[in-house]
């Protein structure tokens, strides 16, 4: 689950990381009623307004600027509230701005330069250890710092049984190349950073950039936040902050009817029991020459109504062509999920107007594939892999 940069700044706050304070506003005169509470507090009349939408870039398409005094505040809302930002991280349609966040302006004059830097935690898979990635460019995208100057991209691995352990945090603050009171807060700051990171259960904390500042404090300017939805249950108030207004529709109504749903680019729809299964099915889809739609795992019912849901939520994609179930019957019948594809054809009648492949093994799949043959329904059946992938090529041509 994504978070907005405020909620992922309160997350930072409340394990003791120092963050770039603000208030979120959901129109102009809120921004400035905000504004005013954070003059009060900082003794500054500058502010940045930040759209919060669930993607990076923001800056380059409009969505961050800087107001000098409250009536820009006023104006720059209004600007931001209501506009479709468009970011190298959204559709190219853009995001609604619901809302913004008036944050104080930390790039204030001091003894020495600001530094921006570049720190993320996240999982490696491959080793099993978490890792916290940091670089010097800050600011930057990542992905540009990482293609034209690899050398200044550091990771650091970590071993969740042990933790993360004050020589790691120091040396991070070393090739950082800190010194002084900076380079003490910076080692405070990745401390506090990771236990956020652990404590939330999240999948990736983004933090960019990290501010140096000309007092030598270091704070979280950004926060990119992506919770773990496995462990939700174990935090109620983390799993509140979900803001539906930021998915997509179509996925928003799957998760509502307890289906694993991910909306794809492709042109040929999966339903499929385990996600396994899924991506193995995905991977058929595309050794027949074609792209996946959609991941979708229907789990361990497949009835005639959960079938029937899943079909309204695939086709409600324009883009299907046709349709590819692909179901093992271990802990359901193949013949039960046979009559559920039977059964959703009827009800749904003339909305049906792609082919529709199934393919069927494990318990009583040969009941199965009769009652689809015999369902008089123009549904195509396979029995194998390959079977089905020629099935969607033969659809599809």
């Amino acid at each position: 689950m994504n978070l907005h940069e405020y909620q992922g700044k309160q997350i930072l706050a409340s394990y003791g990381v120092r963050v770039q304070r603000g208030y979120v506003a959901n129109n102009a005169e809120e921004a400035v009623a905000k504004a005013k509470q954070l003059t009060a507090e900082t003794g500054t009349g500058w502010h940045v307004i930040k759209a919060q939408i669930h993607a990076g870039g923001r800056g380059k398409g409009g969505g961050v600027k800087l107001a000098k005094n409250l009536d820009q505040v006023k104006e720059l809302a209004e600007q931001i509230i209501g506009m479709d930002l468009i970011t190298p991280q959204t559709p190219p349609t853009g995001k609604r701005v619901h809302k913004v966040l008036v944050a104080e302006d930390v790039y204030y004059p001091g003894e020495s330069e600001t530094k921006e830097f570049y720190m993320s935690v996240l999982l490696n898979r491959g080793k099993g250890r978490n890792m916290i990635m940091y670089s010097t460019e800050g600011g930057m995208d990542i992905e540009e710092v990482a293609e034209h100057t690899p050398d200044k991209i550091f990771t650091e691995e970590i071993d969740p049984s042990v933790g993360l352990q004050g020589f790691q945090a120091r040396r991070i603050a070393f090739n950082l190349g800190l010194s002084g009171e900076a380079f003490k807060d910076m080692v405070k700051f990745v401390d506090a950073l990771y236990k956020a990171y652990i404590g939330s259960d999240s999948s990736m904390f983004e933090i960019n950039p990290v501010l140096k500042t000309s007092d030598n404090k270091i704070m979280a300017v950004d926060a990119k936040v992506t919770l773990d939805d496995n462990a939700l249950y174990r935090h109620a108030d983390l799993a509140e902050m979900r803001d539906i207004t930021e998915e997509r529709p179509i996925e928003v109504e799957a998760k509502e009817a307890g289906l694993n749903y991910v909306d794809l680019d492709g042109t040929v729809g999966c339903m499929v029991n385990g996600a396994g299964l899924a991506m193995a099915t995905m991977d058929l889809i595309k050794y027949a020459g074609y792209e996946p739609a959609n991941f979708l795992d229907v789990g361990g019912t497949a009835d005639a109504k959960r079938v029937e849901t899943a079909f309204r939520i695939i086709l409600k994609d324009p883009n299907v062509k046709a349709i590819l179930i692909n179901i093992f019957g271990g802990i359901v019948r193949c013949d039960r999920v046979a009559q559920g594809v039977v059964d959703a054809y009827k009800n749904m009648g003339d909305a049906i107007k792609v082919p529709i492949i199934v393919r069927l093994q494990g318990t009583n799949a040969e009941i199965a594939k009769e009652l689809i043959d015999n369902s008089g329904m123009p549904i195509l059946s396979a029995v194998q892999f390959q079977e089905a992938a020629d099935q969607v090529k033969a659809a599809l041509s």
